[in-house]
């Protein structure tokens, strides 16, 4: 991988991490003003442009800068934000991270031209020249006030305290490809240290990329000379030169009347160091699964390993193991750490879905998110966007109403959503909840007689919890007109699968004029699982310690017959007894329940003996086989046995 390659691939990250910062904070400034969110919003938009003029971005360049100069105006406070203005630039930010797309794919994101939206934010500057008058100037980053002083702009000064004033020259190594971006790397480190009083080149040259190699400051600072240089230095610095001025020497000397004297700079300078410690890596995702595929390996061929140890009896062997297993699951645990991600990697995301589909439905909504902490494995994660896509549309398209309905309803005009995440012991518990019109069951049965799925008498007899079921019918909508946003037959159905392919269950709970809760529970891993191994018909079986709720003796006497299928009495609760014969084959000698749950729904599983409990990796079935309905996956037990893993949302009933 080239150098710039390998700049490219950094370049993407911190700018996609900007990008989303800058559409969570145009969000918060819809709503109103917020100082810290326009300083958010222009740390974000100032980083994306010095270093897409350092990559060689053009585009990229002039539309964030087009876009600084609009924002500059809400900053000064010489014009407002509206609903326009955010449309605008939400626009530039889909552009954006459009062009992330394309040069994270090896273009220069030049296929994306910025024309129209630059345009449009032009127009808009050149209607607050017209209308803010000659009370209101504006000032671009471009055009600033020239300083006084030839040879320094200056930077506002903070408040004067104990400290020094030192000149320093920064010089960077010719050999640097992007010398600007590295000069603005240790300035901004030595930002933190102090305050900047002068800068030669400034800021927006070093941006504009009028920079040689060299940059001179004068900083105030009471961090002391070591930890300015060690702020300063680093890859592709070559050379750092610093000078205490005798003015500011002179001035530090002459203690402060009730001041203690300064103490040495030893513990400032220890704590400068530290901070510049790199405690976190950036590292391909693809390495990490490689890793976890070894740890995999890693945990099968530690069952074997113990088997072979219980055979032999060799007592060196066994310590030996011991020390392997205790390494194996320390390693295996702390991938399954280092994997986890939180949540509001997709939260994030959402807040902007509200806000595009509430404005499309003209309806008033406001999003809460809690939880977003709560972390997943990466595997869970990358299934769950699009199910939380489809219901987030679904609770403000279809959930919430139009502000006119819901205050004749005695209801605020503007709707709730609400997002929240959660641990209950070993899964992560996601609900969605809306304050709308819940669910009109009558709606939905009308809808499913119509559509051929059920008869008018099966209809009058269904219950709500079933009704409710129907939703979640392929090609099932109670939309009456196909939108952008819905009614094109491609929703709840989407979410079942895309759920239940993760392992996972989704529940719904509603109430006519109060809303309706959406409730997805999800294991926080896929790979590697409990699972208790049992026998029927001489075959092994791995059923999830998750599904399972009990297990019970199993008399054949208590057995009944009622319709098609048997049932036994267990604690009082009449259960369907699941034979496996066309998954294992039938077995005479059952003598133990497995009493499982999937759903809502409890049933009885026959086994003829139980092994015991294990940790197993899953891999999931060959493209070849094809997916089994009931099956989730093999894995490979210590003897070498390839055992299937039961997947208790799809076993046939």
């Amino acid at each position: 991988m080239s150098e710039f390659e390998q700049y490219r691939s950094l370049f993407v990250a911190e700018s996609r991490e900007n990008h989303e910062n800058l559409v969570n904070n145009l969000l918060v400034l819809e709503k109103g003003t917020d100082q810290n969110a326009i300083d958010e919003i222009f740390r974000s938009i100032h980083t994306l442009k010095g270093a897409s003029a350092s990559m060689g971005f053009a585009d990229m360049e002039r539309l964030c800068h087009t876009m600084e100069d609009a924002l500059q105006l809400i900053r000064s406070g010489s014009a407002e934000m509206s609903e326009d203005l955010g449309n605008v630039l939400l626009s530039c930010t889909d552009l954006i991270e459009e062009m992330l797309d394309d040069i994270e794919t090896g273009g220069d994101s030049s296929s994306k031209n910025p024309d129209k939206q630059v345009h449009a934010l032009r127009i808009w500057l050149e209607a607050q020249d017209t209308t803010g008058g000659p009370d209101k100037p504006r000032e671009s980053p471009e055009h600033k006030t020239e300083s006084c002083e030839p040879e320094a702009v200056q930077v506002e000064d903070a408040e004067q305290g104990t400290g020094v004033e030192y000149t320093m020259t920064i010089i960077v190594s010719p050999d640097c490809m992007m010398k600007d971006v590295r000069a603005m790397i240790a300035i901004q480190n030595l930002e933190a240290l102090g305050t900047i009083r002068s800068l030669q080149p400034s800021k927006e040259e070093i941006d504009e990329g009028k920079f040689d190699g060299t940059a001179k400051l004068t900083i105030f600072s009471d961090a002391g000379e070591v930890a300015l240089r060690t702020a300063a230095q680093g890859s592709e610095i070559s050379t750092v030169e610093i000078q205490a001025t005798e003015e500011a020497s002179a001035v530090a000397a002459v203690p402060t009347p009730g001041k203690k004297p300064a103490e040495p700079d030893r513990k400032q300078t220890a704590a400068a160091d530290k901070n510049r410690e790199i405690k976190n890596l950036r590292v391909d995702i693809s390495q990490l699964d490689h890793i976890m595929n070894l740890v995999e390996d890693l945990v099968i061929n530690r069952g074997r390993l113990k088997q072979i140890a219980e055979e032999r009896k060799i007592k060196e062997m066994d310590e030996a193991i011991s020390m392997v297993e205790r390494s194996v699951s320390e390693l295996q645990n702390l991938m399954m750490i280092i994997r986890m991600i939180p949540l509001s990697h997709i939260f994030n995301r959402l807040p902007r879905v509200v806000r595009d589909v509430a404005q499309y439905d003209h309806k008033e909504v406001e999003f809460i998110m809690e939880g977003g902490d709560t972390e997943l494995d990466r595997s869970v994660m990358d299934g769950l966007n699009d199910p939380l896509l489809h219901l987030i549309r679904n609770a403000v398209n279809h959930g919430i109403e139009d502000p006119e309905t819901r205050i004749k309803a005695g209801k605020p005009g503007k709707g709730l959503v609400r997002l929240s995440a959660r641990r209950d012991r070993d899964n992560v518990i996601i609900q969605l909840t809306d304050d709308g019109a819940g669910i009109n069951v009558e709606k939905v049965k009308k809808k499913a007689v119509e559509k051929g799925l059920i008869s008018p008498e099966a209809a009058a007899t269904l219950s709500t919890e079933e009704a409710i079921d129907l939703l979640f019918q392929p090609g099932f909508s109670t939309a009456d007109t196909i939108t952008d946003i819905s009614g094109r037959g491609v929703g709840l159905d989407v979410v079942r699968r895309s759920i239940e392919s993760l392992k996972g269950t989704i529940k719904v709970e509603t109430t006519p004029g109060k809303g309706s809760v959406f409730e997805l529970l999800l294991p926080p891993t896929m790979a590697i699982v409990d699972v208790m191994i049992v026998r029927i018909n001489n075959k092994r079986l791995a059923i999830p310690i998750s599904s399972i709720v009990e297990v019970a003796n199993f008399k054949k006497d208590s057995m009944h017959r009622i319709g098609k299928g048997d049932v036994t009495l267990i604690r009082d609760e009449v259960l369907q007894i699941l034979w496996l014969n066309e998954m294992i084959g039938g077995s005479d000698h059952c003598e133990i329940l497995i009493v499982v749950q999937y759903q809502k729904r409890k049933c009885c599983i026959p086994v003829d003996a139980v092994e015991g409990k294990q940790e197993v990796v899953v891999k999931p079935l060959s493209s070849f086989i094809g997916t089994t309905k009931g099956i989730s996956g093999v894995t490979i037990l210590g003897d070498g046995d390839v055992v299937p893993v039961l997947d208790v949302n799809t076993m046939e009933e």
